[in-house]
């Protein structure tokens, strides 16, 4: 790479120095119990009325852009047309990411008081998006389990320089990090369920739709078989609809909106778990708290509301998964000053960051001479 390559040290950027210094990678002097007496208490109250008019609302909005596109987008002149399909695939795409979100809430039983409604709630909505509901849940609460583990962790588990790809450094430059966006942003997604592309390494074939897989354990699978079941009953309905009204029409209605959403899934992962300034921990290090507090709230602008503040309200969702998204904000909010430094965010631009992520964030080591081994920052020197 340009400049023979560098490492990622805690300042001396031309972005703002606060975004990229480390933070802090030693035990904090705060306990969880701490920061949750300093939240208010009606935060961690989850109403069914509430939750649900977020669904209703984003459904609507969705039936109404669906509505639009199928009944007036043809009576629109040829080169228009063609230009408004892509319009409404993006914009329906950020409206359904918006209901993957609330489907995610479920999957932390934060939708509700009643773990059976959240897991309905889930299943409905998750299948709907082509996601198997059951499978993800159990992975991803595993995630939040192993959050900054190097060994245990379920998602973008970075590389250390020894595992890296042969073909790594032919990618180390702008062709080669736009190809590795671009796989990662259409294929990622489906390539992560299917074959646990960059997750955590199991002893064996890893794969979300297999009830038997390691990741799995017996008291689960009954639910993964259920998961399957509703992917299946969606592929089906999308046969039927192709069949009748023809693929070209499903995928411009469903196909395009499904692709942004697949695409800002991974994005905002991404994003919220891989900084030059985030650390991790091998086993001699990790502790829960350490590892829950790896993560950097990003700002998305106009989305942020659009994706209920997953983006900007990270670090707390990481702290108290069980807390409705309507009251993040408050919670971000009362907790930043504890948080102090152990408190990380970066308004840098989501097009600027993914790009500079990629460039910067190619493996992790330790740094040399610290005498503590196990933590371990992102490099690029190859």
């Amino acid at each position: 790479m340009g400049a023979g390559g560098r490492s990622i040290p805690p300042s001396v950027r031309k972005e703002k120095p606060d975004a990229l210094a480390r933070v802090p990678s030693e035990k904090p002097p705060f306990t969880l119990s701490q920061l949750k007496k300093a939240i208010p208490p009606h935060c961690f109250k989850r109403s069914v009325l509430r939750s649900f008019s977020y669904v209703v609302y984003d459904l609507t909005i969705a039936f109404i852009l669906y509505y639009v596109a199928t009944n007036y987008i043809s009576l629109l002149p040829k080169p228009l047309s063609y230009l408004a399909w892509p319009v409404y695939g993006f914009v329906q795409g950020c409206v359904l990411t918006g209901v993957w979100v609330i489907a995610h809430e479920c999957g932390h039983h934060a939708f509700s008081d009643y773990q059976w409604l959240d897991d309905t709630v889930g299943l409905i909505l998750h299948s709907c998006l082509l996601v198997p509901y059951f499978s993800w849940k159990y992975s991803h609460r595993r995630h939040h389990s192993n959050t900054g583990s190097m060994e245990k962790d379920e998602v973008f588990v970075p590389k250390t320089k020894q595992d890296l790809s042969w073909f790594s450094k032919y990618l180390n430059n702008p062709p080669g990090r736009f190809m590795t966006l671009f796989v990662t942003l259409t294929l990622g997604w489906p390539l992560y369920l299917l074959f646990n592309v960059s997750g955590r390494k199991y002893e064996r074939f890893a794969c979300h739709y297999d009830p038997y897989g390691p990741i799995y354990s017996d008291r689960e699978r009954l639910q993964i078989y259920l998961s399957d079941i509703g992917v299946l009953a969606v592929f089906y309905g999308l046969f039927r609809l192709a069949a009748s009204k023809g693929l070209v029409w499903v995928l411009g209605v469903y196909g395009a909106p499904l692709l942004v959403v697949n695409g800002f899934l991974v994005l905002i992962t991404f994003l919220q778990h891989t900084h030059p300034s985030l650390p991790h921990y091998d086993s001699s290090e990790w502790d829960w708290l350490r590892g829950a507090l790896a993560t950097v709230d990003r700002d998305y602008g106009i989305l942020n509301k659009v994706f209920h503040n997953i983006t900007d309200t990270h670090v707390a969702h990481h702290l108290i998964s069980t807390m409705p998204h309507y009251h993040a904000m408050e919670a971000t909010k009362a907790i930043k000053p504890i948080l102090g430094e152990y408190y990380h965010s970066d308004g840098t631009s989501v097009f600027k960051a993914m790009w500079r992520e990629t460039m910067e964030c190619v493996y992790v080591a330790p740094d040399e001479g610290d005498k503590s081994k196990g933590v371990f920052w992102y490099n690029n020197k190859l």
